[in-house]
Formats: C-alpha cells, sequence, structure tokens
C-alpha cells in the first residue's frame, strides 16, 4: 500500500528553488493535450489512486464469488459431518463397543490344603495359587464362544471351607457391545465353566479336572454384578476391610459411623468347621427401601445376589443375629450423608447337631418347647433338625402349638419358607400371624425340619403336648381348621375364633329373638341398624363391655357395645377417642353417589365427578398407569402387595403417585415414593396379606385439599351392614378383554358378601379376605384397578371407610365369580404401627 501511495504524489524536487534556476530554455518543451488525451488521462490517474479492498473484506469479496462459494459449502458440510461423527463414535458408538460386563463367582478347589497365608492378598504364596487359579478360567473363557468379549479374571479372596479345600471367589470381566449382550448373560457364563468342569469328569463325584485343578462343579456360582460393586470391592477400594474370628465364642466387635456418607465392605472369615454368627445392636439410617441407606449381608465373600442373606433399609433398634452357612460373610453398607451409625458384633459359632428325644407329659398340658435351630437368631437357608418325640401311651399323639406359623401338606410347589417330613409324609411351612396346632396322631414320631428358604428367614419356637388321638378337643369345644379349639357356644358369633373363619362359616342365619328374655345374637348388637322392633338391639351401645375384635377399643382400653363407634359424630367414649383424628372420608361435593349418567364402563361402572373420591390414588411405573392406591395421611398411601412383589416392582424410585385426578394426566399433585413396605406375611401365591404402605418423599400440600383427602381407616370392630353403600373406584379396564384403559376415574356399586358365599365361589379364602360384587357379574373391579379403593359410605350420609383394596379375582365381571378384596380391618393395628 505504500509504494502505490508513492507513485500518486509529485515529486519532492520540483519545489527545489535551487533547481529552478539551473534550468534552462532549452530544457522546457510544450505539451499539447487534447480533450479526449486529457479524459482518458484522468481515468488512468483514478484507477491509480482508487484504494483497493483490505484484509477480511478483500477476503470476503472474493469468497463470494460463485465457484469459491461452492467450495466454501462443501467444506463446511464436509467439518460437520466430520464433527458430527466424532461426537457419535466417542460419547455412543465408542461406549457401545466399550460397554462393560461384571461378574461375580466363586467355587471350591478340592483336594488342596488352605494355608494362613492365603488371606493375604499382599503374600507370594495367595499371588501364586490367584495366578494359577486366574490362568485356568482365562483359559476356559479364552476358548468358548465368548473369547472375544472376554478381558479377564481376577482373584479377589481364598478362603478355608467347611467342606474342605479352598474356596475361591473372583470377578471377571467382559467388554460387550450392547447388541451382544445376550452372548454374555448369567447363565451363559455360569454354563461355560459347568461344562468346562462337566467335561474332565471321570467318576461319578462332582470334581472335575481344569488343567489339573480340581472344582467341585456343585459349588460353582456365578452372578452378574454392577460395576460399582466391582470398583467398591475390587483391588484398591478404600473402604474394604478384612476381620478374622479364630477363637469361637468371641465377640469381635464391629462398629461403623459416618457423617459423610460412606460405601464400605467388611469381610468377616472364621475358623474352619465354624459358622458365622452376626448381631446387630442397632442401626441408625433413613428408611428408603434400601435406595440410598442399607446393609446387605452375604453368605459369600462378593456381592452376590444369590448369596444375600438378609437386607436391611429400615433403623433397627432390638438386637437381633443372622447365621452364615458357611466361615464366610460379607457385609455391604451404604451410608448417605448424616449422622448414621451400626453397632454389632461377629463371632464364631459351632454348626448345631439339632436332634433331639423329647418325652411328653400324660396330661395335655405344655409339656416343654422346640427351637428352630440357631434360634433367636434368623435362620440361615441351609439348616437341618430332627425331633423324636415319645408320649406315655399309644392312645396319645403329640400336639405342637406354633405362635405365627402354620404347616400345610406339601403340594406341587416348594416350600419357600421350611420344608417338613413328619412320618414319611412331607409338609411346608409359612408364616402367619396367628397361633395354629398341629396334631400328630402317633405316639412316637419323628419329626425333621430343614431350612428352604433363599434367604435369612424369622425364627419360630412351638410348644409341644400330648392329646388324646380320639379326642383331640374337650366335649365341649370345637375343633377348628388351624387346630385351635373353641368353645361351642362362640360358633356362629360372628367372631373369628378359629383365625381361619372355621367357626363362622356355613351358619345358618340367627334369629333376632328380639321378644326373648334370652341375649341377642351379637351380629345384632349395636350394629348400626335397628333389627328390633323395640330398639332392644340398639339400647346400652355405650355401655362398657368385656374387649373382644366385635367390640370398639377406645383409647383408654375399655370396649364398648358400639362397633360402628369411629369418627360417626357422637362421642361414645369416656376419653372422646373415638372422634378423634376423623379428618376423613368426607367429600365436599354436593353432588349424590350415583346421581351421573352412565357413560363407559369399568365392568359396568360410570364416570366420576371432580373431587368425589379424593382419596384415589394413581400409581404410575416408569410413567404408565400400574396401579391404584388410596390416601391415609399426608404421606402415607395404602395399596396391595401384589403391585410391588416382583423384584424390579419394588424399588421406589420407578413409581409415582397421582393424587386429586379425575382424568389420567390431569393430576393436582404428583408425588414420588420414598419407600414400599410390604406386609412380611404377604403370600404370592395365595394373595394372602395381600396390603402394603407407601411413603411420600414429601407430604402432599394442605393447600390441596379438598380435591385431596384421606379415607377413613376402619376399626377392627367396624361392620359393613346393608345399609351402607359400597363401591369400587379406578382407572382400570372396563372389560376382561378390554385393550383401552379410560382416562376418567370410573365407579361401580357393588355389595359385600359373606364368607360362606365367597368360600362357595372360590373355595378356600382367607379371613383377612372379602368378595364383593354382583351376581350377575356386571360390576366389578378388573385389571388395572388393583390396589384401589373399595370403601363404603356409613348411613345417612356418614364418612367414607376403607373396607377393601382391590387384589385379585377369577376374570372381570364374571357371573357367580365376584372381585376378592384384602379385608382392611384385619390390618388396622399394623397400618398404625407403620403410619404412627
Amino acid at each position: 500500500m505504500g509504494t502505490e501511495h508513492e507513485e500518486n504524489e509529485p515529486t519532492r524536487g520540483d519545489d527545489d528553488p535551487s533547481q529552478h534556476d539551473a534550468v534552462s530554455i532549452a530544457d522546457v518543451s510544450v505539451e499539447m493535450a487534447t480533450v479526449d488525451h486529457t479524459l482518458q488521462k484522468l481515468r488512468r490517474m483514478y484507477r491509480k489512486t482508487r484504494r483497493k479492498p483490505k484484509g477480511l473484506k478483500r477476503l470476503w469479496i472474493r469468497l463470494l464469488n460463485i465457484p469459491h462459494l461452492a467450495v466454501i459449502i462443501a467444506a463446511v458440510v464436509f467439518v460437520i459431518v466430520v464433527i458430527m461423527w466424532s461426537l457419535l463414535w466417542v460419547f455412543i458408538f465408542r461406549r457401545e463397543s466399550n460397554s462393560g460386563a461384571y461378574f461375580a463367582g466363586m467355587f471350591r478347589v478340592a483336594n488342596m490344603e488352605f494355608i494362613p497365608e492365603y488371606r493375604q492378598a499382599e503374600s507370594h504364596e495367595f499371588v501364586s495359587m490367584a495366578n494359577k487359579i486366574q490362568h485356568v478360567v482365562s483359559n476356559v473363557y479364552k476358548m468358548s464362544s465368548v473369547a472375544r468379549l472376554y478381558k479377564q479374571a481376577v482373584i479377589s479372596d481364598l478362603s478355608n471351607n467347611n467342606k474342605g479345600g479352598v474356596l475361591v471367589h473372583f470377578w471377571m470381566v467382559f467388554v460387550v457391545p450392547r447388541l451382544k449382550t445376550p452372548a454374555v448373560c448369567e447363565e451363559c457364563v455360569g454354563a461355560i465353566l459347568r461344562d468346562s468342569v462337566h467335561t474332565s469328569m471321570k467318576n461319578r463325584s462332582s470334581v472335575g479336572y481344569l488343567l489339573g485343578l480340581p472344582v467341585d462343579i456343585d459349588s460353582i456360582l456365578i452372578n452378574a454384578v454392577q460395576r460399582s460393586d466391582y470398583a467398591s470391592n475390587g483391588a484398591g477400594s478404600q473402604c474394604v476391610e478384612k476381620l478374622y474370628a479364630n477363637l469361637p465364642g468371641t465377640n469381635v466387635p464391629l462398629n461403623v459411623f459416618s457423617s459423610w456418607g460412606v460405601t464400605c465392605h467388611v469381610k468377616l472369615t472364621a475358623v474352619p468347621g465354624y459358622l458365622i454368627r452376626l448381631t446387630v445392636s442397632s442401626f441408625l439410617i433413613e428408611p428408603t427401601d434400601c435406595v440410598n441407606d442399607a446393609l446387605t449381608v452375604y453368605d459369600a465373600l462378593l456381592p452376590m445376589r444369590g448369596r444375600i442373606l438378609h437386607r436391611l433399609c429400615e433403623p433397627v433398634s432390638a438386637s437381633f443375629s443372622v447365621v452364615s452357612t458357611s466361615n464366610v460373610m460379607l457385609l455391604s453398607f451404604r451410608m448417605t450423608n448424616g449422622n448414621k451409625g451400626f453397632r454389632g458384633h461377629f463371632e464364631a459359632i459351632a454348626e448345631e447337631m439339632c436332634m433331639s428325644q423329647i418325652e411328653t407329659k400324660l396330661k395335655p398340658d405344655i409339656s416343654g418347647q422346640i427351637y428352630s435351630p440357631f434360634y433367636p437368631s434368623l435362620l440361615p437357608p441351609r439348616c437341618a433338625c430332627t425331633w423324636r418325640f415319645k408320649t406315655p401311651n399309644r392312645d396319645l399323639g403329640v400336639a405342637l402349638h406354633f405362635q405365627n406359623y402354620l404347616l400345610k401338606p406339601k403340594n406341587m410347589k416348594a416350600c419357600d419358607q421350611g420344608w417338613w417330613k413328619i412320618n414319611e409324609v412331607i409338609f411346608c411351612g409359612s408364616y402367619v400371624g396367628h397361633q395354629t396346632v398341629f396334631r400328630i396322631a402317633d405316639h412316637n414320631p419323628e419329626v425333621e425340619f430343614r431350612c428352604s428358604s433363599r434367604h435369612s428367614a424369622p425364627p419360630f419356637q412351638a410348644s409341644y403336648s400330648s392329646y388324646n388321638i380320639s379326642q383331640p378337643c374337650p366335649e365341649s369345644y370345637f375343633l377348628c381348621s388351624t387346630g385351635l379349639c373353641v368353645e361351642k357356644s362362640r360358633r356362629c358369633d360372628g367372631l373369628d375364633d378359629c383365625q381361619d373363619e372355621s367357626d363362622e362359616v356355613f351358619c345358618s342365619r340367627p334369629a333376632k329373638n328380639c321378644g326373648g328374655k334370652s341375649p341377642l345374637h351379637p351380629l345384632f348388637v349395636c350394629n348400626g341398624e335397628t333389627d328390633c322392633s323395640n330398639g332392644r338391639d340398639e339400647m346400652n351401645c355405650t355401655q362398657e363391655t368385656s374387649c373382644s375384635a366385635i367390640r370398639y377399643r377406645c383409647s383408654s382400653g375399655s370396649c364398648i357395645l358400639k362397633k360402628n363407634a369411629k369418627c360417626d359424630g357422637v362421642h361414645d367414649c369416656r376419653d372422646h377417642s373415638d372422634e378423634a383424628d376423623c379428618a376423613c372420608g368426607h367429600p365436599s361435593i354436593m353432588k349424590k353417589v350415583g346421581s351421573s349418567t352412565r357413560q363407559e364402563r369399568i365392568v359396568g361402572g360410570d364416570n366420576s365427578v371432580e373431587g368425589e373420591w379424593p382419596w384415589q390414588v394413581s400409581l404410575h411405573f416408569s410413567g404408565n398407569l400400574y396401579c391404584g392406591a388410596s390416601v391415609l395421611s399426608s404421606d402415607w398411601l395404602i395399596s396391595a402387595a401384589h403391585c410391588f412383589s416382583k423384584q424390579r416392582l419394588s424399588d421406589p424410585r420407578h413409581w409415582s403417585a397421582h393424587l386429586g385426578m379425575l382424568s389420567q394426566g390431569s393430576a393436582k399433585h404428583v408425588a414420588e415414593i420414598q419407600r414400599i413396605v410390604v406386609h412380611e406375611y404377604y403370600n404370592a401365591y395365595t394373595f394372602d396379606y395381600d396390603i402394603a404402605l407407601l411413603q411420600l418423599k414429601k407430604p402432599w400440600p394442605l393447600s390441596l385439599s379438598p380435591l385431596v383427602q384421606p379415607v377413613c381407616l376402619p376399626p377392627h370392630s367396624h361392620t359393613v351392614t346393608h345399609s351402607h353403600r359400597c363401591w369400587v373406584t379406578g382407572w382400570g379396564y372396563r372389560a376382561e378383554d378390554d385393550k383401552v384403559l379410560p382416562s376418567v376415574l370410573q365407579k361401580a356399586e357393588v355389595s359385600l358378601m359373606s364368607q360362606t358365599e365367597c368360600k362357595k365361589s372360590y373355595g378356600p379364602v382367607s379371613p383377612r379376605m372379602l368378595c364383593a360384587g354382583v351376581s350377575s357379574g356386571e360390576r366389578d373391579a378388573c385389571r388395572g384397578d388393583s390396589g384401589g379403593p373399595l370403601t363404603c359410605q356409613a348411613p345417612g350420609g356418614g364418612r367414607w371407610f376403607l373396607i377393601g383394596i382391590v387384589s385379585w379375582g377369577a376374570g372381570c365381571g364374571r357371573p357367580n365369580l365376584p372381585g376378592v378384596y384384602t379385608r382392611v380391618n384385619k390390618f388396622t393395628s399394623w397400618i398404625y404401627s407403620h403410619i404412627s
């Protein structure tokens, strides 16, 4: 730019005076210019003096040239494609190709002596043996169908074993694209190792040889684990501690405290031939269904799902114990921020030789007690005990009196809560919430018990006595199906004395006897209906009387005759406790129930209106409607246990509760679930004890009232009469073969049936169930309604009580096959024990 500028400037010498003096006349010439010539000169001067574009401006002008523009667009597109492909590779394809599959496994190496140095991972002996075993395992998988996916095997622990030899705990890692994930499924990985052992077996024993390594094929167990399990338990982890109990019977203290949150693992080992008993004195955590705070006890030294002994998800205040099946145990702690802590100890205990010779007394009085193995500790997954009884003479048998345990003949299903063999007949045990008596019509029976639960099970105890085989109960007593003996005068009195209603079924309708001098039948006394024209049955209902399940109990402990005293607007108890906590079961809408026009069917149902059922909740699993529930309080819901019975359904993080909703998607409040409490006696086969509680992470705001409101809980004495109106509600299917769920909350009026009618339809149903519907089957609950409420309104526009929870049934709306519901008043005490 400077050169061009100089050419356009006049020469500085033209203005020099000394040079003017030296110029001669001969040097002067005259130039004649025409007009055209002048214009051309000016054009040339203008072209020379015009400034050319500078820097970016010049570049921009060149780029706007059409050929250049096409090249630029192509280059930009190419760069964008390269960048996008790189991002896809880094974040998707590379991740896909580098997805890790992690497994924890164990097996026993037979015919090999364990030496103490194997306990130290840094010792030369451990390293040498671990390398040998690791080499064998690696060769098995490098020669298998998953050889290209196999990465490594890492030997974690070598421990002594009560069966002899060395117990090997190991990790395996595979690098697997997600498209090939099934190739390294848990069953596949385990099958490869078992097949390798099996092909080398030359005799009938369970030991096969892998490159000279004798492996017990029955001891092989491989479980898929999370990467976090591998990282936190593997080599180099900062929170793995090993403790050893070398003196049997000596307590080894075990205390863990944290205020900042911790994930730690403690590996416990005892001397060979002994078991480990862990005693938990206290555990201070937040109850969150093992999502945040938890203690998991494993019957191994690695976190293997198939070896879980026990899980603690709630605070512990009463001491209890857990027993292993061998001399190793792993404690896996997970505690979030806060003052969390664990106190306890462990000890080495001898394996019990549980075998007893027992003689009963001649009188039918209690002679003594038998206990489950390791009582009062929880039962381990494997244990056995045998009792041989002998009575004074052949006319006497043996009666076992259980507090919360029931024996039934084994069917095609496995025994999940105890296997029993009594005189060559097999029985299965199950835990129940009442007493039972099991009678053995033999004067010299042998009773064998074996543990059969996958995890640690509650202990049991039983009192034993003699009984007269020809007359199990005294003459004035009735023999229940549960084995209990109750007075014959108490049969058909409306009270479940037998605990299975066997004294209350197939009873004829009692006479009212309103004019006689004999006392009225308990069914008619103070039930809220005037059965006698003279009103005799409803007189003196607030009179205090002896307590029973059909009489209302006040907070003071006294009982009154009135059955439905709870929240009826009258102070019946002297302490007025019957009218406390009555902000429930009272919808604010003025519209009468059942006055809406029938539009849609929930097996004979109607559309509800806004605020009609303020306690109704829609439970969504992973964003989709799955079950129903009812509001109990500001932070508790009630539903059915079977909604959460499977492992994937038991995680509260996948659930959400939609409250104050008429149409799906219009909830006034959506709440996350903090924890799920399933009844401890729930039976997935029979649906007995089908009840669960759900705690919300945050209480629903009171400003949502009256569109959100609790339903009233019935007391144990609550009675539903013909004057009550009962309705089932939910968003479930409107027919058995329906494919589309209704959007509007449906309601259907149903009638409660007697247990006799219910058992005629379904056979044995437990006293914790009730049937409701219509004989034609036109009104019923269906799929999607599970866990939802069956509510009944007290006569005269009274409050609504939660009478049942939708549980099960044969199809939907079938004639003479009513819906079966969980009977809520059987669980009132259990409910209050958790939500109070």
